[in-house]
């Protein structure tokens, strides 16, 4: 029995996440609301259709071809409710809610998270969620409200834009370069170990960097994580291509063939066009590109 005029914002909004992550747990947690609330707000939204919107499989929730065709139309409400939400929060004295900024691991854990207290003074109202990923995080499907990246993201619906860049080098502990010796030249550099990324479970190519600075390196151990890769180059195992902003002056690294050996990538914030003149979001991107600005001028990026 249909009853669309029961129709609710809440079962909607309930409906799109569980459309983006297939997994009630996942959108449980994700609204902060019970598992039991999820299941009867999809079970409202169905009785309200007269039919499902989602197929139950082993894997997850999938949309059926109903769910596929109420898709666009609710995806349209939600933005004409973050609209309302921006206006209303326009008239605030100043920025305020909760930002989820999602990015990689290395970027969020070396460089963000010890200047997330330059960004609680600047805007003492907005709390970060600080969500890390090795792979993309897509903010027109609402993963996020803001990601940072090495690259331009492609999909429709985003405003990006550029506000820096950042250099990388390579970096050996001194117990290593006591025991190997330190490259005089580039050509020395295939007598070497180096330590990498994990080649089949690389999902973002920005970070093949270390294949820019040397062909065929000898590489002695791989890892997903970028602070692995540092904290094993710490302990003497190899030589690492490290962003800059992961070395600090208490890094115990050296840096190696600095003027020679060396890449750089571009820093680049996404968001949801819906979203992109909300007062929250603008404050921490304006954050962001004054921080990213003053520290690449003081050779920190």
């Amino acid at each position: 029995m249909r009853s669309i005029d029961l129709l609710d914002w809440d079962d909607l909004r309930v409906f799109l996440d569980v459309a983006r992550t297939g997994n009630l747990s996942q959108t449980s947690r994700r609204l902060r609301i019970d598992h039991s609330t999820v299941s009867r707000r999809i079970s409202q939204l169905e009785q309200a259709l007269g039919s499902g919107v989602f197929e139950r499989t082993r894997s997850g929730f999938k949309l059926n071809d109903l769910g596929k065709r109420l898709l666009p139309h609710a995806e349209a409400v939600e933005s004409a409710m973050l609209k309302v939400r921006s206006e209303v929060n326009e008239t605030a004295p100043e920025a305020a809610g909760t930002v989820r900024l999602a990015t990689m691991e290395g970027i969020a854990s070396l460089y963000l998270a010890p200047r997330a207290i330059l960004l609680r003074d600047a805007a003492p109202h907005i709390t970060l969620e600080l969500v890390t990923s090795p792979q993309m995080i897509y903010v027109n499907r609402r993963e996020a409200d803001l990601f940072i990246s090495f690259f331009k993201p492609p999909g429709q619906g985003l405003v990006s834009e550029k506000i820096g860049s950042f250099r990388l080098g390579l970096y050996a502990s001194q117990s290593y370069l006591d025991r190997k010796g330190c490259p005089a030249d580039l050509a020395d550099l295939a007598d070497h170990d180096f330590i990498t990324y994990v080649e089949d479970l690389i999902q973002v190519d920005t970070v093949r960097w270390l294949d820019e600075v040397i062909q065929n390196p000898r590489v002695v151990m791989h890892s997903s994580s970028m602070i692995a890769q540092r904290n094993a180059a710490i302990g003497g195992l190899g030589i690492v291509l490290l962003p800059r902003f992961s070395i600090h002056e208490t890094t115990p690294l050296v840096p190696i063939l600095h003027d020679k050996a060396f890449t750089t990538r571009e820093i680049w914030t996404s968001v949801h066009q819906d979203l992109q003149f909300s007062p929250r979001i603008r404050t921490v991107i304006a954050f962001l590109t004054r921080q990213i600005q003053s520290d690449m001028q003081a050779g920190i990026l």
